[in-house]
């Protein structure tokens, strides 16, 4: 099976492939559509943060599309990249299309990697960014430096509050909450949870490469998501003044 990669634009437009997997950041999946429309690949697999994934699925109408978030992370240096690859991958497609479970198996059979495919990419993909986006804000409001809040259980609580008040948006607005795991997101139980994994976060080198190094070289990725949820509540009527207040305190960093 042949996998084509796509980064900054399509090399050879009239290649065609299995699959063609589109790795770019959320403000750079305009800088190929056009090749993707263009190119006779069928399959097109988006892999990464979108909050607006019915919206390119659309744009590319005579394409199967189908949505990834793979569990890796990583930035570039001069001279090389560091990352880390946990060897996992959510994939799937929009609610209500047909499944690619059968295709998908093919491509990642004996690549090692944990394949969870989902049927509703676009809810998974909503509660991801409610999930990170108040991260990416304690990384904006420390300079980069998470440690400085391993501490700092008011800061940590109000994250927690402003993935709840996503949630609530979410859900509220006829989504569904995913992965499962988060659907009791008002419970005792998922703030405990979810303190445990912010203070893990800020208190090791792996919540440093995952969250921080991600975050603080990619503002401009993380300040058009952040635009486009709230317009996504905006739209639905959600107040979400914790979001707000993390927001304003991530001061310099957010493109406005």
């Amino acid at each position: 099976m042949h996998i084509a990669e796509m980064e900054q634009e399509a090399e050879g437009v009239g290649d065609c492939y299995d699959a063609i997997f589109v790795v770019v950041r959320y403000t750079q999946l305009e800088t190929v559509m056009e090749d993707l429309r263009a190119n006779g690949t069928k399959n097109i697999v988006f892999v990464g943060n979108n909050v607006r994934p019915a919206h390119y699925a659309a744009r590319l109408p005579e394409k199967n599309v189908m949505f990834a978030f793979a569990l890796s992370a990583g930035h570039r240096e001069p001279e090389r990249v560091v990352s880390l690859d946990l060897k996992k991958i959510t994939i799937g497609q929009l609610k209500d299309a047909p499944s690619n479970d059968t295709l998908i198996g093919r491509i990642f059979e004996s690549t090692g990697y944990r394949v969870v495919y989902e049927l509703n990419m676009e809810d998974y993909l909503l509660c991801h960014a409610a999930f990170v986006l108040p991260a990416a804000f304690a990384c904006y409001y420390t300079d980069g430096n998470l440690r400085k809040l391993k501490e700092n259980t008011a800061y940590l609580n109000r994250m927690l509050d402003a993935n709840i008040e996503g949630y609530r948006a979410i859900e509220g607005a006829g989504h569904a909450i995913l992965p499962a795991s988060d659907q009791d997101y008002e419970s005792a139980a998922y703030r405990k949870t979810c303190l445990r994994f912010f203070r893990l976060m800020c208190a090791t080198g792996l919540g440093k490469l995952c969250a921080s190094d991600h975050a603080m070289n990619a503002i401009d990725e993380m300040s058009a998501l952040n635009r486009d949820m709230k317009a996504f509540f905006d739209e639905t009527g959600a107040e979400y003044p914790v979001w707000r207040t993390l927001e304003r305190d991530a001061g310099r960093y957010l493109i406005k």
